[in-house]
């Protein structure tokens, strides 16, 4: 692990902002890290409000898009909602056509198949729409690089309105509307918003132009913050609104189909954390294992006794995905050493009878494992399709853009993206995007890095500082949990490796002079064993550990050295 310290702020700047807020230095640089510098600024990031939300016309072709689905409302034309297979997508048709039915009896959703017809707009859920009368297909989390497809529905005389956050390609699709403010001409303020999010700001502006206030849309925050968890996109500016205030609703009234899933854990307060590890990946098991439309029943039933029933068909689909998940990254892990392939800058693997489905997730674990930008490859009909994962720092869709040659389809973003290859183009394309990562990344990359905010001194870690610590959540990407720096820690003579097969480290430290003894736990961290048998430093985060009926704070070791 390579720790890394963040650039101290400017000293004068923390001190101005420690004495209006009235909390310590420390709170304060973390405050000024996060581009908060005043009264006024840290109010917004403490308290955010819906009426910090953007008016959702400044977004391109916004006017458009209403326009277009005020008139298939008034004439009665029939409305296709149609989006991805994973969470993001599935959470995106649900609010739409949650939102859209109050005012249509004509709506109807379409996920596509993730086996069948592959990801994004596919010809044949067009042909469904023009074969069954639907006049207007919006398409969420998807479409922005549909160019022949949108043109293909044009012909058929089935117009499109596009809510999609990927990054555009050179020419965007002929729809009626394209949503997407990261296209160039868009003057959009924040183009952070996941699928899920642009949707919503489309729903905002249909709302605005019934002149009705934002207050009824609260109900479908539930969606926006699990598409914006689960997509990983950064938890600032408007995601950050909608998120906490998608995080309250989630714990006080969520929507059936995600009280379902919460009322399988024994948890009374979900945190991003458990949206991310928890709600999201059973949204996402239904278009891995078997179809996304399973996801839109779930999120759009009001009867909880049915939306239990779904969600344990659902936490079968997640525990069948559990179970491949292990086998194949098994398989692909002895592929790897295998071939000696660990020791290249990329990791790409291929097995025909590997699922699809599962493909992105193992491809994380390989990440993890060898920390190299990973492709996992598996056959799909006459192609073959591929999730790729990158390490922090590096482009790996700019990576895949410089491999096009190869590459029949792909879209996705810094981090994550998937494609289709030719078979026979396999190995070339393995060579070349072997090449373009060793001569594009710097191989520091190629060594975890732990983001180190600032240094603590224990003896402030008080009820109040953790207080203000819990304020700042929402944490994301972007807004990440605070990682500290202490140094020169000992522990009582107590530390042990702990778990069924002793890999997690539970101690107690002691700091400077303090007699008192903090509570620690490294998960993953039991091989450190040896390094806390004398003076030691840790990066860790600070948490509450409940035991007993007793709650205190906990330091979550990310590091001991």
């Amino acid at each position: 692990m390579r720790w890394t310290f963040k650039q101290k702020p400017n000293k004068e700047t923390v001190q101005k902002l420690a004495k209006e807020l009235e909390i310590d230095s420390t709170l304060a640089t973390l405050l000024v890290q996060r581009g908060i510098h005043s009264f006024e600024q840290a109010k917004q990031f403490f308290r955010p409000a819906l009426s910090d939300l953007h008016d959702p016309f400044l977004m391109k072709d916004m006017d458009k898009a209403v326009d277009r689905i005020e008139k298939a409302i008034v004439s009665g034309e029939k409305i296709l909602v149609y989006g991805d297979y994973d969470v993001d997508g599935t959470t995106a048709v649900s609010l739409m056509a949650s939102y859209l039915r109050e005012r249509s009896a004509t709506i109807a959703t379409y996920i596509p198949d993730r086996y069948n017809e592959g990801y994004g707009v596919s010809y044949q859920g067009i042909d469904f729409a023009y074969e069954n009368n639907y006049t207007l297909i919006i398409a969420l989390d998807c479409g922005i690089k549909a160019v022949e497809k949108v043109a293909y529905a044009n012909n058929k005389g089935v117009d499109f309105i596009i809510c999609d956050h990927h990054k555009p390609g050179a020419i965007i699709p002929a729809a009626n509307a394209v949503l997407n403010p990261k296209q160039e001409d868009c003057q959009y303020p924040y183009d952070e918003l996941c699928g899920c999010g642009v949707g919503f700001k489309l729903v905002q502006a249909l709302n605005s132009k019934q002149g009705k206030t934002i207050d009824g849309l609260i109900v479908y925050l539930d969606l926006v913050a699990t598409a914006i968890a689960a997509d990983i996109v950064p938890i600032t500016g408007e995601n950050r609104v909608l998120t906490y205030y998608g995080l309250q609703l989630i714990n006080t009234n969520p929507r059936s189909g995600i009280k379902a899933i919460m009322d399988q854990f024994e948890k009374k307060c979900f945190t991003i954390t458990d949206v991310v590890f928890i709600i999201a990946p059973r949204i996402n098991a239904a278009g891995r294992m078997k179809h996304g439309n399973y996801a839109v029943s779930l999120l759009t039933e009001f009867d909880l006794s049915s939306a239990k029933l779904a969600a344990a068909l659902i936490e079968k689909f997640n525990l069948d995905r559990k179970a491949l998940d292990k086998t194949i990254t098994e398989e692909a892990l002895l592929q790897i050493e295998a071939n000696k392939e660990h020791q290249n800058v990329t990791t790409v693997v291929y097995d025909a009878s590997w699922h699809k489905g599962v493909i992105g997730i193992v491809a994380s674990r390989l990440t993890e494992t060898y920390y190299r930008p990973t492709l996992v490859f598996t056959k799909s009909g006459d192609k073959l399709a591929a999730s790729a994962r990158s390490v922090k720092g590096f482009d790996v869709y700019n990576a895949l853009e410089a491999c096009a040659e190869y590459i029949e389809q792909f879209g996705g973003h810094k981090y994550a993206a998937g494609l289709t290859i030719l078979p026979e183009q396999y190995d070339n394309f393995k060579q070349k995007f072997e090449t373009v990562v060793a001569d594009t990344i710097d191989k520091n990359l190629l060594v975890p890095e732990i983001t180190i905010d600032t240094t603590l001194s224990l003896m402030n870690v008080t009820p109040k500082f953790y207080r203000i610590l819990k304020q700042m959540a929402p944490f994301g990407p972007q807004n990440l949990k605070p990682v500290f720096y202490t140094s020169a820690v000992r522990d009582n003579g107590y530390g042990k490796q702990v778990g069924a097969d002793k890999s997690h480290l539970k101690l107690n430290v002691i700091y400077g002079g303090d007699k008192k003894t903090y509570g620690a736990i490294g998960f993953g961290l039991g091989n450190k064993i040896d390094a806390i048998q004398n003076d030691f430093d840790i990066v860790y985060n600070l948490d509450e550990n409940t035991w007993n009926g007793v709650t205190s704070i906990q330091l979550v070791l990310k590091d001991v050295k």
